[in-house]
């Protein structure tokens, strides 16, 4: 599958930003989200795959994508997973 095969229901551009503020965006944005809607996030923080990496480990949401198109931006598709 290609970046097109998954479909965002909400895009959340955090270019610019630097860590730890495109996690704390995504965050609120997947707490308004519903369980299974996909979010992408699109971010220049070099530091944001680690972040993004360590936080789905530790929650329930899954990392269904992530795409570094080798100019410095990166997106990520989040898929909500169940609420505790």
């Amino acid at each position: 599958m290609n970046a097109q095969d998954y479909q965002a229901d909400v895009e959340l551009d955090a270019s610019g930003l630097r860590c730890p503020i495109p996690l704390l965006k995504t965050r609120m944005e997947l707490k308004r989200l519903e369980v299974g809607q996909v979010l992408l996030i699109i971010s220049t923080d070099t530091g944001t795959k680690r972040d993004f990496h360590s936080f789905v480990a530790a929650t329930t949401h899954r990392l269904i994508k992530e795409e570094d198109d080798g100019s410095g931006t990166y997106r990520f598709w989040l898929q909500v997973g169940a609420r505790s």
